[in-house]
């Protein structure tokens, strides 16, 4: 089981949905966890009888909102001491440090920062991370239209005194509008589509795949997973 989390104020949900989706049709089990304040999963992911906190499926993909801790968890669905949960993957969407703590992403298998370059973005995601007491590897992930040194110069100058070791590689995400259409619609239609998806977006989500199996699947399998996806419409 790989514990993976996303860490930042950043809107993440769609991001996260896409990756889970391509993971399960790889035949893995996946549970994405929404822990952020705003919930957003909890509009976007159809369900019948919502309660304050509960797990669903949504295209193969386990979707538990409403939890704070991965005890929370593991008491809802009964897991004892002696076991542990029953997936390949598990996503975690973080935005503020009770979460970042509640489910021990510090020794989590991988740690994605994502943000935008507004300053709002970026100094509230980092006051995430600026008590970490031990040293951090982490990979930036960022949405933009347009990436300049400069930008993510700022984020290793507001980040320098943090427990924080960014990764040399970068993910760099395109803000464009006909992406968010694209979600957009998806969000309508209660799917998880890619076939619009700009060519950069889909890329760089085959990159985030590629290393969040570390090995475990190919890049040339997650490029085959993705034609299969939009083949579904």
């Amino acid at each position: 089981m790989r514990t993976i989390g996303f860490i930042g104020v950043y809107d993440k949900t769609d991001f996260m949905l896409h990756i889970a989706k391509v993971l399960t049709e790889l035949n893995n089990k996946v549970l994405l966890i929404d822990a952020s304040i705003p919930q957003k999963a909890k509009y976007i992911v159809p369900v019948i009888n919502p309660t304050l906190s509960y797990i669903t499926e949504y295209e193969k993909i386990d979707v538990a909102i409403g939890f704070k801790t991965m005890e929370e968890i593991n008491k809802f669905m009964a897991i004892t001491e002696d076991k542990k949960l029953d997936y390949d993957y598990i996503l975690i969407d973080i935005d503020t440090k009770e979460a970042f703590e509640g489910f021990d992403i510090l020794y989590s298998d991988r740690r994605y920062f994502v943000t935008s370059f507004d300053v709002y973005c970026l100094k509230k995601g980092l006051s995430i991370l600026e008590n970490i007491k031990e040293q951090t590897n982490m990979t930036k992930v960022s949405f933009s239209n347009g990436v300049q040194k400069d930008d993510d110069e700022y984020i290793n100058f507001l980040s320098q005194n943090y427990n924080i070791l960014w990764n040399k590689n970068r993910i760099f995400m395109p803000i464009d509008n006909g992406d968010q259409s694209v979600i957009v619609e998806n969000q309508r239609l209660e799917k998880i589509g890619v076939k619009k998806l700009s060519v950069q977006y889909k890329e760089n989500l085959m990159y985030i795949l590629e290393d969040i199996a570390e090995g475990k699947t190919t890049l040339a399998q997650i490029k085959k997973t993705f034609k299969n996806i939009e083949k579904e419409g």
